[in-house]
């Protein structure tokens, strides 16, 4: 008589994490990951769906029903080769992606429970093999085709793996001094530690890929210029450029926009000044103005660097707010107070030019807007002031316009966007573009997803050309 099937359990297997009370004080990884039982435990929740739809919800198409059956069976090396098939950074992917509204969306488990936690089980993997040492696949034979890439964040690294995978020759000129675009600038140490972002570009190196830093595209070569010595171009710049507020009293000293304050945190390394030649003031009195994952992200890292008090300023509810849930979360763990449906109306500084004050005016929802959300509404008469120390603005960030300068032919949007078409191709023959610079500022596994397709507009471009 056949045993009868053990019940699937409702519940995720829980992600380990530092402590609130302690994490608030260091840049440690917040979560501690998965360890081999709790994952196998996890991917025992898979229902095996004949017609997955969680694959649907992946932008980059990793076989998700077929890695989780290898986890079951402690194939753990046959698992990381299925992920990787599709995606080269699991990683980081892992980490930062929202699955809850991708692929975990579209689990079956959600129905009656918890949704498999299909990220956590990526980064298991994907930490499960770096500690043991990449396994790099097979060199594909040459085309004798050249490529060249410009931005070494998710979109470029993603477009430049798949694109040496179909033999291609690649370059990638990134402007910074290290590879990984916003996951190196942008992302905190306690969300994405840098070691994991170094090793996940390091492995896209030994694929075949170069990789050039300091090389400023727009300002060291031109894109027409590139043409010159390689066959097509894929642009992956992103959107590094920060948006501000402009009302009055903006440009006083202690306001920082997000792009500034994490690079100096995160590239630079401020938080581990003195140790690190770059320092950063905050004050005892913190306010970051933004609902998304920056604003997370900027509110935790000055809570780590010294703050007594740190404000989300928000001008909807927490309804709206576009911030994972994950990480909305961690904040409030942590201590980070909220400040829903207000908004800023000015700064107020002392007389040494210093912020010291912000007037902010309370908000309601009306109908909602061209976004989807339910549009701020001021409510007059309610204005009131927070004092402040230090303000960091975390509204948003727009492309760079360098290269849509110095590019003449090249179609752009009134955002300052490229243009493309559906194949990833701009205004510009052999040209391709994805990822924020054509989106406007998106996730990180969106950036891949472009990545991936562009690459294979540009393979199939080539092939053409035979």
């Amino acid at each position: 008589m056949s045993k009868p099937k053990p019940k699937i359990k409702k519940e995720a297997v829980p992600m380990p994490k530092q402590d609130p009370k302690e994490r608030g004080h260091n840049f440690n990884e917040v979560a501690r990951g998965y360890t081999e039982e709790q994952a196998v435990a996890e991917a025992e929740r898979c229902l095996q769906c004949v017609k997955a739809a969680c694959v649907n919800g992946c932008p980059v198409e990793v076989d998700i029903p077929a890695f989780i059956q290898l986890v079951r069976e402690h194939k753990f090396d046959e698992a990381i080769r299925k992920v990787k098939e599709k995606n080269s950074l699991p990683a980081i992917c892992g980490r930062v992606c929202p699955q809850e509204e991708q692929c975990q969306a579209n689990c079956t488990m959600g129905k009656v429970g918890d949704p498999v936690s299909i990220g956590r089980l990526e980064r298991f993997l994907a930490d499960w093999e770096r500690e043991r040492g990449y396994e790099i696949p097979q060199k594909t034979a040459s085309t004798g085709k050249r490529v060249a890439i410009v931005g070494a964040g998710p979109a470029g690294l993603t477009a430049a793996a798949e694109l040496i995978k179909f033999g291609h020759e690649v370059v990638v000129f990134e402007a910074l001094h290290k590879p990984g675009g916003v996951l190196i600038y942008g992302i905190p140490e306690f969300r994405l530690p840098k070691k994991i972002v170094e090793a996940e570009a390091e492995y896209i190196e030994k694929l075949g890929t170069t990789i050039k830093m300091d090389a400023m595209i727009g300002r060291l070569r031109t894109i027409e210029e590139l043409l010159e010595k390689f066959d097509a171009v894929f642009i992956g710049t992103g959107a590094g450029l920060p948006l501000f507020m402009r009302i009055p009293g903006e440009n006083l000293c202690g306001i920082y926009s997000a792009n500034e304050f994490l690079i100096r945190v995160n590239l630079m390394k401020a938080y581990a000044f003195p140790k690190s030649d770059t320092p950063i003031y905050v004050g005892k009195k913190v306010a970051v103005i933004g609902g998304g994952n920056v604003a997370m992200d900027s509110a935790r890292c000055a809570l780590r660097l010294g703050a007594e008090e740190v404000k989300i300023i928000y001008r909807r509810s927490k309804q709206e707010m576009p911030a994972r849930a994950e990480e909305i979360e961690n904040a409030e763990e942590e201590g980070i107070v909220f400040e829903f449906l207000t908004n800023p109306r000015r700064f107020v500084g002392n007389e040494r030019g210093w912020v010291k004050a912000m007037e902010c005016i309370r908000m309601r929802l009306g109908e909602p807007d061209a976004s989807g959300r339910r549009r701020p509404i001021p409510i007059e008469g309610s204005e009131f002031t927070i004092d402040v120390d230090t303000v960091i603005i975390a509204i948003g960030r727009t492309p760079n316009p360098i290269i849509q300068q110095t590019t003449e032919g090249l179609q752009v949007t009134k955002w300052g966007t490229i243009v493309t078409d559906e194949n990833a191709e701009t205004s510009i023959e052999g040209v391709y573009a994805g990822g924020d610079i054509v989106t406007g500022e998106a996730t990180v596994i969106s950036a891949m997803g472009a990545g991936k397709k562009g690459a294979r507009a540009i393979h199939k471009y080539l092939m053409k050309s035979e």
